[in-house]
């Protein structure tokens, strides 16, 4: 199963944005800097995620994205399933009739139950959990010397 750019790069903005969580809006060319992305190419993206509801925009001086939600509140599989819809690592996991073999074959069996796995871990994750390990990642680990 691979993502696109577009449900990887959502994700690395929306992480982006929850690190500024409940300060000033953030403009969309500050996060494509840092985040080192294609400016139009978030555009692209950041009205999808407006209209799902998982960011709001201002306009004017002080505009650019906040979340619409706290960071704790937003789980990766919001912001993926918007992006990409529904998790599965071939077709005729969410449509068996792409398939006549679907009703006996083992192999979707496993091919649905790696869809499961890889949701559930979308959905235990937030955008909150992902701060936190950015924060941790930022900070190096203090060396230790022994003697």
């Amino acid at each position: 199963m691979k993502l696109s750019t577009r449900g990887r790069y959502a994700v690395r903005a929306m992480v982006d944005i929850a690190m500024y969580h409940g300060e000033t809006p953030v403009l969309l060319r500050d996060v494509a800097e840092r985040q080192q992305l294609s400016m139009h190419y978030l555009e692209n993206i950041f009205v999808r995620l407006r209209t799902a509801g998982l960011v709001k925009s201002t306009r004017g001086a002080r505009g650019g994205f906040v979340l619409a939600k706290l960071p704790s509140e937003i789980p990766l599989s919001e912001i993926v399933n918007v992006l990409e819809g529904p998790i599965a690592p071939v077709e005729c996991v969410n449509d068996p009739a792409v398939c006549e073999r679907a009703s006996f074959c083992a192999v979707r069996d496993l091919w649905v139950e790696m869809g499961a796995a890889a949701s559930k871990v979308l959905e235990s994750v937030t955008l909150q959990d992902l701060v936190e390990w950015e924060k941790k990642k930022e900070q190096p680990e203090a060396l230790i010397y022994y003697i």
